[in-house]
């Protein structure tokens, strides 16, 4: 009951919201039932309740470790949601906040999804349930990347229902019962059909990399993320993507049982080390600081795949980079929108000085845009150092040196843009724009929040946290 709980608490928070009539104390919502929903994460974090035989949905040791990041960013970004909404007090916030919320419990769902159908369920509903957030702001290119999110994932996702089809039939091919739980297909194992199951993999991971923002299925991420708020934009960089990377990792671990975890590794290697590579051509030549969140994304992404297919080590390494991921861009994209809001502008071109206008933003940005390319002592230098080491561990010395030579270039291509936006002497539209922003802390602590976690996690990362992402490790990586 209590993994319901988990779905169903936001649905009924998104339910009220939907019939609440003022517009002034609706967004309060958010935060609300954030805090409900992270409180009851955290206690079944702590006291992980039994597992069902044959459930199709469980907290189980996945779940366990990466649902409490998902909850934790949504409750800072529903925190900022508040002054963010006051902001834009001329639009109805009635669909955003229910949409919100219905957002956060579907990707609840979709984290504890054990059974094949309901994971694809679960992540077609969240991308419907995505598409009024990325129109919010009503612009011609808010509908453009409002449309192309939606052809884009549309077609991610038939291919990963294609794909259930495959793995289905391949054990129906092999003499199962048709059994589409994730358990019932590993236990199968050798059973499945190899030709089906390879089939199925390709689709699948080509369905759920779209769903990532892998290359070459990203080509919706800039528009998306350039053309969302900030919130919305935190939440698809550590929530949607993350969900779907839990997709990859459950699959991948019934291919491995299968007996093809060496190509399910190595296409993942693959195109994670393409996406990088992706994205660091890209932010050498972006010119538009929310765009270059969005590639950023990409490769964050690519960072993920690498870590799964370089075993245990490195699967370990992926989940930590969920974590600290997640809550590093949470801090970035936050405060980009403070910039993006002070500036009226978000390309070099239009926008310097921010340093003056914006001090407390600007501030949070560029040590967020430290973080997130490696710099210690964040937590993503240590989940990449952990995956560089998984690497040597395993014998890939060259797909180490690639991974380098493209966090290397992401470097350079971030701070060419970050510090351009930061430095300088503010433009004239810059300052009358941005004194009808102020910086309060309603607006600075919620990103600050996040940048401290990220911080936190790489000097002191709890033992029961790690022991979770261990734990959930063993259930994905079975000792041979």
């Amino acid at each position: 009951m209590k993994e319901l709980a988990l779905i169903f608490l936001p649905l009924l928070g998104a339910a009220v919201a939907a019939a609440w009539p003022s517009e002034k104390t609706r967004p309060w919502l958010l935060p609300i039932v954030g805090a409900l929903h992270t409180a009851l994460t955290f206690w079944m974090f702590v006291n992980p309740p039994p597992l069902v035989d044959g459930g199709w949905l469980g907290f189980d040791p996945l779940a366990r470790a990466v649902l409490p990041a998902v909850s934790l960013l949504f409750l800072l970004c529903a925190a900022y949601a508040i002054p963010y909404l006051h902001v834009r007090s001329a639009r109805s916030n009635r669909v955003f906040v229910a949409a919100l919320l219905g957002v956060l419990g579907l990707l609840s769902a979709g984290h504890q999804a054990r059974h094949l159908g309901l994971l694809w369920i679960a992540t077609e509903a969240v991308t419907l349930a995505a598409v009024p957030l990325l129109h919010f702001n009503g612009t011609p290119r808010a509908f453009e990347a409002t449309w192309k999110y939606l052809l884009v994932g549309g077609t991610g996702i038939a291919l990963s229902l294609l794909g259930s089809f495959c793995l289905g039939y391949a054990s129906l091919h092999g003499g199962g019962g048709g059994d589409l739980t994730f358990a019932a297909l590993t236990l199968q194992g050798g059973g499945l059909s190899r030709p089906w199951v390879l089939t199925a993999w390709v689709l699948l991971l080509a369905g759920y990399g779209t769903k990532m923002g892998l290359a070459p299925m990203h080509t919706w991420k800039p528009d998306a993320y350039g053309e969302a708020p900030g919130i919305v934009g935190a939440l698809l960089a550590g929530g949607v993507t993350t969900v779907a990377f839990t997709a990859i990792l459950r699959i991948r671990a019934v291919i491995a049982a299968a007996g093809d975890g060496p190509i399910a590794d190595r296409t993942l290697l693959a195109i994670g080390l393409f996406s990088m590579l992706v994205a660091a051509l890209f932010l050498l030549g972006t010119r538009d600081f929310k765009r270059m969140l969005a590639y950023s994304s990409v490769e964050h992404m690519g960072i993920l795949s690498v870590g799964a297919a370089l075993g245990s080590a490195g699967a370990f390494a992926a989940i930590f980079h969920v974590w600290s991921n997640s809550l590093t861009k949470g801090a970035l994209f936050l405060s980009g929108g403070n910039i993006r809001r002070a500036a009226g502008a978000r390309t070099m071109d239009e926008v310097s000085g921010m340093a003056v206008i914006t001090p407390h933003s600007a501030a949070i940005f560029v040590t967020g845009m430290l973080a997130v390319t490696a710099c210690p002592p964040f937590g993503p230098f240590f989940s990449e150092l952990g995956v560089i080491r998984a690497a040597f561990e395993t014998h890939h010395g060259g797909a180490a040196a690639m991974f380098l030579g493209c966090l290397l270039f992401a470097f350079f291509g971030l701070t060419r843009l970050v510090f351009a936006i930061v430095d300088g002497r503010p433009r004239a539209a810059s300052r009358e724009t941005g004194r009808r922003f102020p910086e309060s802390m309603s607006v600075i602590l919620p990103p600050l929040i996040l940048l401290g976690m990220s911080l936190w996690l790489g000097v002191a990362t709890p033992v029961t946290l790690r022991e979770a992402w261990a734990a959930a490790v063993t259930q994905l990586y079975p000792a041979p």
